[in-house]
């Protein structure tokens, strides 16, 4: 699971707050209904089934992952054993997006890196605790040893608190990878929307990129913008996930970039196959897994893809936000008890 305050990057930054619909319908569709479903890679998402089908534990479930292990068929496997169900309760699709970012950073504190990564705080106890300005500009953490690591980009910093995880780059080549330990208590606050309450743009300007450029373009007025998010992360790290595989998803294993989305648990199972049609400029049908959670991912059809670390992949999380459509495949029995009884 990501940050308490780890949104999925669009969301993160004009944060609305609908009233989720309590009641979903189940309505199984056939294969053909799905678009695209026939020019997908199946075989790539079967991999990312098997990595966390085995911590499902139902036993439906089980049954499916073990059948799984030598599958020679990806398409046909999902075909036999699986039907897809659409799970709707009163509110439209939205996809988002969400990286994990890579940042440059040392192990000690140097003129070029100097902000520092810090580890959870021994008197943090589930309190109200230090603000982020008070962190960052009142240096009341200073002197502890809690500095895991230091960085050379406080924006970079920034939304690292926000992702929940990410890595650092050593300048030898080397990689640290961090995650989420805990947080200071004090609600998230969206940098995004008090820029459009400023009147410096409007709602669909603002994106991760925009935010960047404008506080590096103001960077005294840019510290000040970040502080207006009280809400600040703290790390551990995560040096049991090799550096060339995916971050932990909340299932604690590595997510897959473009085949891994985050999901509301209360309508999707964690681990299930969900095929998605995502609209807008870059329309995507596939087969992903659902293998991770986010605190704004609410509603059974809403979902949050992983794009992968680095840059690149956070220049397109940060640009999606799209309509569509999410269907979760599901053992055969277990889909038709559901639409028949019309409730989970």
């Amino acid at each position: 699971m990501r940050a308490a305050p780890a949104l999925a990057m669009a969301a993160a930054l004009v944060v609305a707050a609908p009233a989720w619909a309590q009641d979903a319908t189940y309505s199984v569709l056939d294969f053909d209904e799905l678009r695209g479903w026939e020019n997908d890679n199946q075989e790539a998402a079967l991999q990312v089934f098997r990595e966390t089908c085995t911590d499902m534990r139902d036993p439906d479930w089980l049954s499916l992952c073990a059948l799984a292990t030598n599958q020679k068929n990806a398409r046909t496997f999902f075909e036999l054993f699986f039907r897809p169900v659409l799970i709707e309760n009163g509110t439209p699709a939205l996809f988002t997006g969400y990286f994990e970012p890579e940042l440059n950073g040392a192990r000690t504190r140097t003129g070029k890196y100097r902000y520092p990564l810090y580890s959870k705080p021994a008197d943090l106890n589930g309190q109200l605790y230090y603000t982020r300005r008070q962190i960052e500009q009142d240096g009341v953490l200073d002197g502890q040893g809690l500095e895991i690591a230091w960085v050379d980009d406080p924006v970079d910093l920034f939304f690292l608190h926000i992702q929940g995880s990410g890595r650092v780059r050593f300048e030898d080549g080397s990689y640290l990878r961090v995650g989420y330990a805990d947080k200071n208590g004090h609600d998230y606050r969206s940098i995004g929307t008090e820029l459009v309450r400023r009147g410096v743009y409007n709602v669909h300007q603002v994106s991760a990129q925009v935010i960047r450029n404008w506080v590096k373009r103001n960077p005294e007025a840019g510290r000040e913008l970040l502080w207006h998010n009280p809400s600040y992360v703290f790390f551990r790290e995560v040096s049991q996930v090799p550096a060339d595989e995916g971050p932990l998803g909340a299932m604690n294993r590595s997510i897959t970039a473009m085949r891994s989305i985050a999901v509301d648990p209360a309508f999707v199972k964690l681990g299930a196959p969900v095929w998605i049609e995502k609209g807008g400029d870059t329309p995507m049908r596939r087969l992903m897994i659902a293998q991770d959670t986010g605190s704004v991912i609410k509603g059974a059809q809403r979902a949050d893809i992983f794009f992968g670390t680095g840059a690149a992949a956070g220049l397109d999380a940060g640009k999606t936000r799209d309509p569509g459509r999410m269907v979760v495949l599901m053992p055969i029995q277990r889909a038709y008890a559901l639409a028949s009884e019309g409730q989970g």
